[in-house]
């Protein structure tokens, strides 16, 4: 029993501490972005601000375009997650339904596809882009987005799929339905909970990247929200801290208010996924 108790206790504490450590970079961000100049230059820093302040929050707003950059990457954001869904969709139920070689291959695509670096596919990713004329273009950064995101979408979709008893389908089937009559009637308002988490993730996924929007949008009124905050830091790579810390507080807003409305249908999607029907 005092072991029990003992092992409990220590994953508690891992568990706090681990906490912690995920936190700790927000509340620091939040503090910062609320300091004025003259505590950010302080040798002894802390965590409430004296003199809190919102200077910070007009200073970035008057440097950079931030509400543009905001649309550009909510643009990009919901094209790449209405479009995820659309092609996850039907290609996860044929994963689910069929286990033939072709969706075996398709399976161990997804899981390979994640151990791929961004750095190993840019150079290809660039030059075919180039040559269908979608550099600095919304359109590409979407597609790249697109198919970014779909190993996992289907990972997750799969899952969702395979908790829909088959006996609803042989019914359909039964009654005339063709599989995409099935799938379009019968499967799919089944998985709407997992269509929506697909959807946010999607949504997540492309609102935080940085380096494809980096390399692909050359235009300044195209730039996202993550490179635009890249402009607060100086040629000689000096910071301007506070109105950086409120700009990146404000582009982490949505991410953290979308994870916590999917962050338990992901862990449903994975609960699910591990059940065999």
């Amino acid at each position: 029993m005092r072991t029990s108790r003992a092992g409990r206790a220590g994953q508690y504490a891992a568990l706090l501490a681990y906490l912690v450590f995920l936190a700790f970079p927000f509340l620091w961000l939040v503090s910062t972005a609320f300091k004025p100049p003259r505590e950010l230059a302080s040798l002894h820093p802390t965590w409430i601000p004296k003199d809190p302040t919102l200077a910070n929050f007009r200073q970035a707003f008057d440097e950079q375009p931030l509400l543009d950059a905001a649309l550009n990457s909510l643009a990009a954001a919901l094209g790449t997650a209405v479009v995820a869904v659309v092609l996850a969709t039907p290609m996860a139920y044929v994963m689910a339904r069929r286990r033939t070689r072709l969706a075996r291959a398709a399976t161990g695509w997804v899981v390979v596809s994640q151990a791929f670096p961004l750095v190993l596919v840019i150079i290809p990713l660039f030059l075919v882009l180039k040559n269908l004329r979608l550099i600095d273009s919304m359109t590409g950064l979407v597609m790249v987005y697109v198919v970014w995101a779909l190993p996992f979408a289907l990972w997750m979709l799969v899952g969702y799929v395979r908790a829909v008893p088959r006996e609803l389908e042989e019914a359909a089937a039964v009654d005339g339905a063709g599989r995409l009559r099935t799938l379009v009637s019968v499967t799919a308002p089944l998985l709407a909970p997992g269509l929506v988490a697909t959807a946010l993730f999607a949504f997540v996924t492309a609102w935080n990247e940085f380096f494809f929007a980096l390399v692909l949008l050359k235009t300044p009124e195209k730039q996202t929200l993550p490179v635009v905050l890249t402009h607060f830091i100086g040629a000689e790579g000096v910071a301007d801290l506070g109105p950086l810390a409120a700009a990146a507080f404000l582009a982490t807003l949505p991410s953290l208010v979308v994870f916590a409305l999917i962050q338990r249908r992901i862990t449903g999607g994975m609960l699910t996924g591990a059940v065999k029907s």
